[in-house]
């Protein structure tokens, strides 16, 4: 895998072994593309909060009462929400809130799913399916925590795009890449060659994110930035616009400790050019944002 997922995930078992890892390959991209093609992209082992919360907030007029009785639940959910609610990011007041209503009118929607994902993720690291492959998973979530926390930060000091949408766009920008990685747990000998799973991963996941995002109604401009987050050459025009920030936040969590090619990046993708961003004010925006994006990596890891 690449390092949104870190290297390979696990050693060949006896029983991967027996099957080649081209045949492996060969079935296991026949089942994504017919799972894709059939329209039955979901990812297995969510717990069934999950499916709850986004069945009530499919309603654009859902009351905060409603939301507020779906996740009480949940009591891991409601402190996950609650902690959200009185980090550095979402609470520079410093005045706390202590009931879940009141926590949800905070921080929005917009976070309450992306609370309600990070949840999610870690139930599913104690699916027994992907037992063995923990280390990738957790790499993988790390990640994607550590992109949104940027988005979040990007989209507040430097744009007009919503800070709580950027930070559900940059939870989510993994989502291919994790529902290959459950998939996967069923075809082993495909992690003994890691270029061959770093070729899957890399031509499909995309396409499996938006396939996944549009089933759970996720708004339209979250899935085009998602779609959008590796095309580098791509033209914008008007303001800045959510893709431009996920994909600065993208390169900026790759190559933040090695600020040269950093710097050689951030000249050369065109839709950062559109935030004016070098090596020095990423290094500024770092080191003022330091709290907050602790606070939300914190809450959301």
């Amino acid at each position: 895998m690449d390092d949104a997922g870190g290297r390979d995930p696990m050693s060949t078992s006896h029983a991967a072994a027996e099957v080649p890892a081209e045949e492996d390959a060969f079935v296991f991209v026949r089942a994504l593309a017919t799972e894709l093609s059939s329209g039955e992209v979901d990812l297995p082992g969510f717990p069934e909060i999950v499916a709850r919360v986004r069945h009530a907030l499919a309603d654009e007029n859902v009351s905060v009462d409603k939301v507020a009785r779906v996740i009480s639940g949940e009591p891991v959910l409601s402190a996950r929400l609650l902690q959200m609610a009185n980090s550095a990011a979402l609470n520079p007041g410093g005045k706390p809130v202590s009931e879940l209503r009141a926590a949800i009118m905070r921080v929005g929607l917009n976070i309450v799913r992306s609370s309600t994902i990070a949840f999610a993720v870690q139930q599913l690291k104690q699916a027994p399916m992907l037992q063995g492959l923990e280390k990738p998973l957790e790499a993988l979530w790390q990640r994607s925590v550590h992109v949104a926390s940027l988005c979040f930060v990007i989209a507040r000091r430097l744009t007009r795009v919503s800070p709580d949408t950027a930070l559900l766009a940059g939870l989510l920008h993994g989502i291919g890449r994790l529902y290959i990685l459950t998939r996967a747990s069923r075809h082993r000998s495909l992690f003994a060659d890691v270029a061959t799973y770093q070729a899957i991963e890399r031509d499909w996941h995309l396409s499996i994110a938006t396939a996944l995002l549009e089933h759970w109604g996720i708004a339209d401009e979250i899935v085009l930035a998602i779609r959008e987050s590796e095309d580098f050459a791509r033209e914008s025009r008007g303001a800045v616009n959510l893709s431009d920030v996920l994909v600065a936040a993208s390169l900026i969590a790759v190559f933040q400790e090695q600020p040269e090619l950093l710097a050689a990046r951030l000249q050369s993708v065109r839709a950062v050019g559109r935030l004016q961003l070098t090596r020095a004010t990423c290094e500024t925006l770092i080191t003022e944002s330091a709290q907050e994006i602790a606070a939300l990596r914190e809450a959301l890891a």
